[in-house]
């Protein structure tokens, strides 16, 4: 750690102040360190989540099932790019977890890897296990999603700190970024909705109902017989099918 010696006086005495200042290598690793836990938790983890949220919703097979394994390939990645996160963390800093990011990141690293182990013992669709392990899944997912925005925005506070940096314009890239992120998976919930006010209603309802107002003059020939439907354009002429015993008391009675 090198260090910068400046004289100033005060009260017409002479004071010596000492101001540390962060090693360049030093420097490089805090950003790296914060560009790794970004790329991993901050950017693919959510990404992962919204397109496995797509994937519910879409009614093509092939098209989910391309889209889940997009979801476990970005999770993947990330957990990896986490673990280099946390390896750069250890052999660089001075891990004395006394501060609230260095906690809540020794908790994050430990929830990813149990994340990503509930994630490859997921249960087949209809087992027993598929509705604890899915609320499990969720719970998790969703905290470490908080977590890991809650604890990069402790990161870019603590980077300013140390280096004395401005880090305004990191802070309202990552704020645009989660509020787009938070809209499109709210969106996704809408979609089908969305999708739903565009269909015209069905032809059969209407047809059905069209038919039921039209006149109908029915043949003196007998249950054999035909009925024929008067319609503003067409004439419909309908056979009927003879009727059982029991049907015809039926009707009857009716």
């Amino acid at each position: 750690m090198s260090h910068s010696h400046r004289n100033f006086r005060v009260g017409g005495s002479s004071h010596k102040c000492v101001m540390q200042l962060i090693n360049p290598k030093l420097e490089w690793d805090i950003a790296l360190h914060g560009l790794l836990f970004w790329a991993s938790m901050g950017f693919l983890m959510p990404v992962g989540i919204i397109f496995v949220k797509m994937s519910a919703l879409d009614v093509n097979q092939a098209r989910r099932k391309a889209l889940f394994y997009v979801h476990a390939f970005l999770q993947g990645v990330s957990v990896v790019i986490a673990t280099a996160g946390a390896i750069l963390s250890l052999r660089s800093f001075e891990n004395s977890f006394n501060n609230h990011h260095q906690r809540i990141g020794l908790v994050l690293y430990v929830a990813i890897w149990i994340q990503a182990i509930v994630g490859l013992l997921r249960p087949r669709t209809g087992a027993k296990r598929r509705t604890t392990w899915y609320l499990v899944h969720w719970i998790l997912g969703t905290a470490i999603s908080l977590l890991g925005v809650i604890n990069i925005y402790s990161g870019i506070i603590a980077y300013r700190v140390k280096t004395s940096k401005g880090t305004w314009l990191w802070s309202i890239l990552f704020t645009a970024q989660v509020s787009l992120i938070a809209f499109l998976y709210l969106f996704i919930d809408k979609w089908v909705h969305l999708q739903e006010q565009n269909i015209p209603p069905s032809s059969s309802s209407s047809g059905s109902d069209s038919r039921s107002e039209l006149p109908v003059v029915a043949s003196d020939s007998g249950l054999g017989g035909a009925v024929i439907v008067h319609g503003e354009t067409q004439k419909q002429l309908m056979v009927l099918e003879p009727c059982s015993k029991r049907n015809a008391l039926r009707n009857l009675f009716d």
